[in-house]
């Protein structure tokens, strides 16, 4: 099978068959003639539809170049997707993983199809109406306040993650990455930044299953139906940790400036989403975990923003990447900086 030397992103006869051969080993029924077709790829895992005479289902497997054994973790996905299959929060039916590279020359998940919208362009909003539109949004905190409710020990997760110390760790982890592809016009402020979060830690007062990439577009949604939110899906950032974190993550991709980093305006910086308090209070008010030092995780949030837009332009000067929203990503740099900077200050002076 194909190693991942090669930026092919389509899967070629003897890979379908490949993959047709693994899952009948794990005892799916694939019914004549295995196809694909590339949902999703680029920065994250490739996502492919695949589908034979009479069933369909989404296989995730790492991107074919540039990837690292400790991201693009499918089988991570797998794992928590399995643990929260039949809970309330909604996902696809885990299907089959192959954790070693034997059957695609990386490791692949396989989930049952599951039919919904994935509301990602600022455009795809427009069939919606405002009132269908506050449906999905509170839908979609009530579904992310269901996740933290999860006890995830008891649904088989208590060796997902480290419970306690998110904060930290976090801090720590993005401050080293800050090092390594900040550019000299803005490393003073992420250095000054990084500074005031490590001495401003909180005490961790909740645990639970941390999605980490929550947002309108990492859901499928139907909005006609009365339960909107299909399934919540890229789960490979998902770990054990602060839910108040998850929540501050959720909300900062809602400053307009994203969209530099995603190359275009997105469905969730669109001024018909409600603005950030406002979607922090909706969350509580629908069950979620109260959120304490909620500047703090704000300002931890923004930081770490513009560490992963910081990224993406430090992979297109080195040639590395190139496409819509990386040669623009270097431009939220600053701005997210200045957020978080405002954000911890204001933190200090309360």
């Amino acid at each position: 099978m194909r190693s991942g030397s090669s930026a092919r992103t389509e899967l070629t006869a003897a890979e379908l068959a490949a993959v047709t051969a693994f899952l009948r080993s794990q005892d799916v029924e694939v019914v004549g003639e295995l196809r694909s077709t590339l949902i999703a790829g680029g920065r994250s895992n490739l996502t492919f539809r695949l589908e034979d005479t009479r069933s369909r289902w989404v296989m995730r497997t790492p991107p074919r170049a540039g990837r690292t054994p400790s991201a693009h973790d499918v089988a991570r996905e797998f794992r928590v997707t399995s643990a929260l299959h039949g809970t309330e929060v909604p996902v696809a039916r885990p299907v089959a993983v192959s954790e070693d590279d034997a059957v695609l020359g990386a490791p692949l998940a396989v989930w049952e199809f599951v039919p919904g919208r994935a509301l990602q362009a600022r455009t795809d909003l427009d069939p919606i109406d405002d009132a269908t539109l506050a449906t999905v949004v509170r839908h979609l905190l009530e579904t992310l306040a269901a996740l933290h409710r999860i006890d995830h020990v008891a649904v088989g997760l208590e060796r997902f993650g480290r419970p306690d110390g998110y904060a930290g760790r976090q801090v720590r982890r993005w401050s080293q990455q800050w090092d390594v592809v900040a550019v000299d016009e803005v490393r003073p402020l992420g250095a000054e930044v990084a500074t005031r979060l490590a001495a401003a830690l909180p005490e961790q007062l909740t645990t639970g299953i941390v999605h980490g990439d929550f947002r309108i577009d990492n859901t499928l949604v139907d909005p006609g139906s009365p339960d909107p939110i299909r399934a919540v899906v890229d789960w490979e950032l998902s770990t054990i940790g602060d839910p108040v974190a998850d929540v501050a993550m959720m909300c900062v991709y809602r400053q307009p400036v994203f969209d530099e980093i995603v190359g275009a305006p997105a469905a969730w910086t669109s001024p018909r989403i409600p603005d950030v308090a406002a979607l922090a209070g909706a969350y509580e008010a629908v069950g979620g975990v109260q959120l304490n030092d909620w500047d703090f995780h704000l300002s931890l949030a923004y930081y770490k923003i513009a560490v992963i837009a910081a990224g993406i332009a430090h992979r297109v000067r080195a040639g590395a990447a190139s496409g819509v929203g990386f040669d623009s990503s270097g431009g939220a740099v600053r701005p997210y900086l200045e957020l978080a900077l405002a954000t911890i200050r204001s933190a200090a002076a309360t």
